[in-house]
């Protein structure tokens, strides 16, 4: 008997394990109704979990262990990952942008390439605390003797980060001054329970502010970033108005996004050149 019940248990961490990487986290009532059992042989499993150093507990649940998703890669190294998915991404999500509004991007590789479909776009005015970004911007309107139409750039100051964004005190006293249409937000991490995440403390904390200041938040992320969960947390789902992403993004995960959010766009490639 002792030997079923072990092989029940592992079987149930399997399940909690498996869970808790693909949605970025679970709940222990969740956890209940899916195994069928106890909240207290959940609790068990998670506790097993947690020391083995598979999942951190958290009130009501797991997430995963932080230190897996504390790494910060450059711009560089960033860059080239799903590349496909991120122009495909930014070409849906710039038709959501209309000349003349006040708009905000955050740092990212996804911005980068929004900014570089939206560069064209009269009138605009753009808040921003990455340097790429800005440089979009700056090149487009043709350096020091700006084009007539071309966009409006404040750039918030701060401190650099390795994806050459500027965090910290500085930037977030500017962005606190400001208001704007539509923020563009890329993200290191989304998930149910933890919502939008990035493995920089100073990063999460500047989020929070352009969240705050915006009127309407769009998430741009490839598949890629659903279920990952980053060192801090600084916006529930909820907090989300839309969310652009690619059509790698499963099934079941789309029905998750949607019991969270009103606006959910898929990009659609291109069609093949014959």
């Amino acid at each position: 008997m002792s030997e079923n019940l072990n092989l029940l248990a592992e079987q149930r961490r399997a399940v909690i394990l498996d869970e808790v990487r693909r949605r970025g986290g679970v709940r222990v009532n969740e956890l209940t109704k899916r195994l069928g059992v106890s909240d207290m042989t959940v609790r068990r499993d998670l506790d097993a979990l947690a020391r083995q150093g598979a999942v951190e507990k958290v009130h009501g649940g797991a997430v995963p262990p932080a230190e897996a998703s504390s790494h910060e890669p450059g711009f560089e190294a960033k860059s080239g990952l799903e590349q496909s998915a991120k122009d495909t991404i930014a070409r849906a999500a710039a038709e959501l942008v209309v000349p003349g509004q006040a708009i905000a991007l955050s740092g990212g590789t996804t911005t980068f390439a929004l900014a570089q479909r939206l560069a064209d776009v009269p009138e605009l005015t753009v808040v921003t605390n990455s340097v790429r970004v800005a440089d979009v911007f700056h090149s487009a309107a043709g350096g020091s003797a700006p084009r007539p139409g071309s966009a409006t750039v404040v750039l918030t100051g701060g401190v650099r980060t390795p994806s050459d964004s500027l965090v910290g005190p500085v930037a977030d006293r500017a962005i606190d001054s400001l208001h704007f249409d539509l923020l563009f937000l890329g993200v290191h991490g989304i998930a149910p329970q933890a919502g939008l995440s990035t493995p920089n403390l100073a990063e999460a904390e500047t989020n929070r502010r352009l969240v705050r200041a915006a009127r309407r938040v769009v998430v741009v992320a490839d598949h890629t970033k659903w279920g990952t969960v980053g060192l801090s947390s600084f916006a529930p789902l909820d907090a989300v108005d839309t969310l652009v992403t690619d059509e790698g993004l499963s099934q079941e995960a789309r029905a998750e996004v949607r019991e969270h959010l009103d606006n959910l766009v898929i990009a659609q490639a291109p069609p093949l050149r014959q």
